[in-house]
């Protein structure tokens, strides 16, 4: 199983990967007080980061598991998540709209384990699913069986138009290309920009022992000063560290993450702060993000720069695809200008 894991000091890919050194409790207590210490885009030490699959073909039987789940008619709906060391976690929607509200009133949730290769759920739902039907009962005696549901954006390979900025070798700095061509989180464009239309599509490793945000984190930093939050948010309740979050300012309308090992993207018109003669500010920035074709900030002001994100100014700035330490992968970026400045030369 290809997994980045512990090797002494060093990390490193092999084939197969050795048990976690740190215990899941020691390694979720140092984690959050690490969070806490570090800035919002500082990665953290690459020791403590959870073993993570890049490769869906390596994600063995809990990323088989994982998922979304409906019936023909679409209703019931439901997700199941995986939790690292034979857990799991099902999220239940009766009207069968993953992703029509961040409300969790009309949802039920149920832990299971893994048995074999079945994941079994209990509690006021009862199930099991082997990763393509999903079959579930409540005491009622009502019975559902449910079937994998691939979900994909709409945007998904959506074609840079005429006079974008593609994010290639030649229009990227400081960041690097995988071997199949994919570009590494850690990537800034060597073009600044103000007022945009951006689009990015994501892909983020399966990390069934992470927690929270050390689990696929990264971030798109507009004028890498504001972030639109990266981050494997898949089944969980929406917030402002989640995905399709502005950073610690405003949680999503709704959370329309994917799994983890999919293609996702983020679909982003901006627009920059205005600034009067003086270098006064007279506006905040403002951002509207489709998170896989569905809409999460509507026209949203952004209050300032995240962390540690640059100082605003009139004067614009580059797309930063933050490193976080999680081995995030990147394709098909590119920025269409919408404001009057001329391009630098």
């Amino acid at each position: 199983m290809e997994r980045y894991c512990v090797n002494g000091k060093k990390l490193r890919m092999h084939t197969r990967c050795s048990r976690d050194p740190f215990p899941r409790t020691f390694r979720r207590i140092l984690l959050a007080t690490i969070a806490i210490i570090l800035p919002g885009c500082t990665a953290p030490p690459a020791f403590m980061l959870p073993a993570a699959i890049v490769d869906p073909a390596q994600a063995g039987v809990e990323g088989r598991l994982q998922g979304e789940y409906a019936t023909s008619s679409g209703a019931p709906a439901a997700q199941v998540i995986a939790l690292g060391q034979g857990r799991f976690r099902l999220r239940w929607w009766p009207d069968g709209d993953v992703t029509g509200s961040s409300s969790t009133a009309s949802t039920r949730t149920v832990d299971g384990v893994l048995r074999g290769q079945k994941a079994v759920f209990s509690g006021s739902l009862e199930g099991t699913t082997d990763g393509s039907t999903l079959s579930l009962s409540d005491s009622l005696g009502n019975r559902w069986i449910l079937q994998r549901h691939e979900r994909r954006s709409p945007t998904l390979g959506l074609r840079a138009p005429a006079g974008a900025v593609v994010l290639d070798r030649q229009e990227t700095t400081e960041g690097s290309f995988d071997a199949t061509g994919h570009l590494q989180r850690g990537a800034r464009s060597r073009e600044a920009f103000a007022d945009a239309r951006i689009h990015v599509e994501y892909r983020l490793p399966f990390e069934p022992d992470g927690e929270g945000q050390f689990r696929g984190n990264s971030g798109v930093y507009l004028q890498s000063r504001y972030e639109v939050q990266v981050l494997d948010s898949f089944g969980r309740p929406v917030g402002d560290r989640e995905a399709g979050a502005l950073y610690k300012q405003s949680p999503p309308m709704v959370n329309a993450a994917l799994p983890p090992l999919v293609w996702q993207t983020y679909d982003i018109d901006f627009r920059a702060a205005r600034f009067d003669a003086t270098g006064e500010k007279i506006a905040n920035a403002r951002v509207t993000v489709r998170h896989n074709g569905i809409v999460v900030q509507d026209d949203t002001e952004i209050l300032g720069p995240t962390g540690q994100g640059d100082a605003e100014s009139h004067e614009p700035g580059r797309l930063l695809l933050q490193d976080h330490g999680n081995p995030v992968l990147y394709r098909n970026v590119w920025i269409e200008r919408r404001d009057d400045s001329p391009p630098p030369t």
